[in-house]
């Protein structure tokens, strides 16, 4: 507990260095993290029982081989691939989002240098100095919430695709001369 303080000291001194659109980029790495753990705990949680699900309802068929099977087949794998990639734009949308926000601050935080050289003129270089490390610090904490965001979006969609890919095989399609069928 007496380690939590100054670090919630520190960040708070930090956003408010960094003005109002550091609040901003604090809520949308928010809503990022969220949806990024709700995807995390559908995949390892929810996913394979829904996943068994599935292959038990395709396995359950009697037909698995004619043309109609095949195209229930690619619908099933179709909703799997909605599922697992739900979430997934806004996501990217967020990430994107983020380095833009950052921007905006430094821009706004520029802004004020501006002003305040326009006012005082610029025999306070100090001064100055101070204003533009300030208003950069929005745009390093949009860059870093963008850049573990990537990380999380990319290995997401590789899972995605993976489990995607992996109950397609786990669908097979009964092979119709082997089951005495007429092809």
């Amino acid at each position: 507990m007496n380690l939590l303080l100054p670090v919630s000291n520190a960040v708070l001194d930090l956003i408010d260095q960094g003005g109002p659109v550091l609040w901003v980029i604090f809520a949308t790495c928010l809503l990022l993290w969220l949806l990024i753990l709700e995807r995390l705990w559908f995949v390892r949680i929810t996913w394979p029982a829904r996943a068994a699900r599935w292959v038990e309802q395709w396995n359950s068929r009697e037909d698995r081989s004619s043309w109609r099977a095949r195209k229930i087949r690619e619908l099933i794998v179709s909703e799997v691939r909605l599922e697992l990639h739900a979430m997934l734009p806004f996501i990217q949308l967020l990430v994107a989002l983020c380095p833009l926000l950052g921007l905006l601050g430094t821009v706004l935080g520029m802004i004020g240098v501006f002003e305040v050289i326009a006012i005082s003129g610029n025999d306070d270089a100090q001064a100055m100095a101070r204003g533009v490390y300030r208003a950069t610090i929005p745009t390093m904490a949009g860059l870093v919430v963008a850049l573990t965001g990537i990380y999380f979006t990319v290995r997401l969609r590789r899972v995605a695709d993976h489990e995607t890919g992996h109950l397609q095989d786990r669908l097979a399609l009964r092979d119709s001369t082997a089951a005495g069928e007429p092809s």
